[in-house]
């Protein structure tokens, strides 16, 4: 029988061995391990066939002392209250580890939208948009796309705040359609930005990315635009896979052609310069230099983990590492990149687009896209810096060293304020 992890258990675990290794008292505990505001709302929605269905949604604000909140809305069918105050923590760290002025915040609802029709999902998205309006806004909390929704929610968010408010507030909202104040550089800034920390800490590893061979699990948004860009550095993409399965090549593979196999036929596996076809459990233990695990929590376990070969590992994904998994990937001396670290290209690059919005539409793509780089350069630096001084790296790895980072300026921010 699988284990449940119950998401906000384990945000408090790391949040507790951070306070720890800070030195900072139990108070600092206790405001910070529980969010600031958590709203639940009922959302009646009237069905295509004039019946009515009921749907619960959550916005957890977990922590406003660097700025307005900030975090993505996902519409899951099994989402709940733990996982979305868990998720708005993690926000909180990762805006604050990458120097960003905000706090963290997180929302959902509890629907499998594949189950609705265009029109159900509009209704729904603009009926939780406007329960939740009071607490939303440019500069109290600035809600984004995250699993299941997409630019065309954002624009569907915006305009029932508009429509609210009586005004147009294209800041309220990131990740919009370029019409609506959003950039082409936030279709691509996770996956690019994972490949940018890639490269950094590879310059510290091994004098370079250039000719390392690459493992990325999962190929949706994230993992290729991670695996292009790692392609065009000059890495070796030799394993990628999706839910389906994944395909091997040791002479390398072209992310742009896999990518297009996929959108054709509805997988990667049906790539036909493919050497051979793996699990998706065989390419995490493949022998390459880097893994990039971009597809959902939780697929590197204690099971596992003795048998990753990978020397680094850069998390695309939010949580792919289990704690105990990492205990034991730390023991063997393989470095993990952390999720608020190597993830953090979509939020930064929403702090562009919400920094544009409020310029009136100021910054090119160009512009944008070498201060998104800039940004997770500086961001990966500074923790590898951390870590190789402050901790003893025998016994910490990069993920304590960005938590205790990220917290500390929480903390420092906290007392500025006096509240605590």
């Amino acid at each position: 029988m699988t284990m449940v992890h119950d998401p906000y258990e384990e945000a408090k675990k790391q949040l507790r061995q951070t306070i720890e290794l800070l030195g900072l008292g139990e108070e600092v505990y206790e405001v910070l391990s529980v969010p600031e505001r958590l709203l639940q709302v009922r959302l009646p929605v009237k069905m295509d066939d004039g019946t009515v269905k009921v749907f619960i949604a959550w916005r957890s604000q977990h922590n406003s002392a660097l700025g307005p909140y900030k975090g993505g809305v996902r519409y899951h069918p099994e989402t709940n209250a733990h996982e979305v105050i868990a998720l708005s923590m993690w926000m909180t760290w990762k805006n604050s580890l990458a120097g960003l002025p905000y706090g963290g915040g997180k929302g959902g609802i509890r629907v499998d939208p594949h189950k609705l029709s265009p029109g159900e999902l509009e209704r729904l998205s603009k009926a939780y948009f406007e329960a939740i309006s009071d607490i939303v806004g440019p500069d109290q909390d600035i809600p984004a796309p995250d699993v299941y929704t997409n630019p065309q929610v954002m624009a569907w968010f915006l305009d029932a705040y508009s429509r609210v408010k009586r005004g147009q507030y294209l800041a309220v909202v990131t990740g919009k359609p370029l019409e609506l104040g959003g950039m082409q550089t936030r279709i691509i800034a996770t996956g690019y930005g994972t490949a940018v920390s890639a490269r950094e800490v590879a310059k510290k590893l091994w004098g370079g990315i250039e000719g390392k061979t690459v493992a990325v699990q999962g190929y949706g948004n994230a993992g290729y635009y991670a695996a292009k860009t790692l392609h065009e550095m000059g890495a070796k993409v030799v394993a990628i896979s999706d839910s389906k399965g994944g395909i091997y090549n040791p002479d390398g593979l072209d992310p742009d052609e896999v990518k297009k196999v996929k959108n054709e036929t509805g997988s990667v596996i049906n790539y036909p310069k493919a050497v051979k076809k793996l699990t998706n459990e065989e390419l995490l233990e493949l022998e390459v230099d880097v893994l990039v695990p971009a597809a959902i929590e939780n697929v590197i376990t204690e099971a596992n983990a003795d048998k990753i070969k990978a020397k680094l590992i850069v998390e695309a994904a939010n949580g792919p590492t289990t704690p105990e998994a990492e205990a034991i990937l730390t023991k063997k001396g393989i470095i993990v990149v952390p999720d608020i670290l190597a993830n953090a290209g979509g939020v930064i690059m929403s702090h562009i687009e919400w920094v544009n919005n409020r310029m009136g539409g100021w910054i090119t793509e160009e512009e944008a896209k070498s201060r998104l780089e800039q940004k997770m350069i500086n961001n990966t630096i500074k923790v590898w810096d951390y870590w190789q001084k402050k901790l003893d790296t025998s016994k910490y790895n990069m993920r304590a060293a960005a938590y205790a980072i990220a917290v500390d300026r929480v903390v420092r921010a906290m007392k500025l304020r006096g509240w605590i």
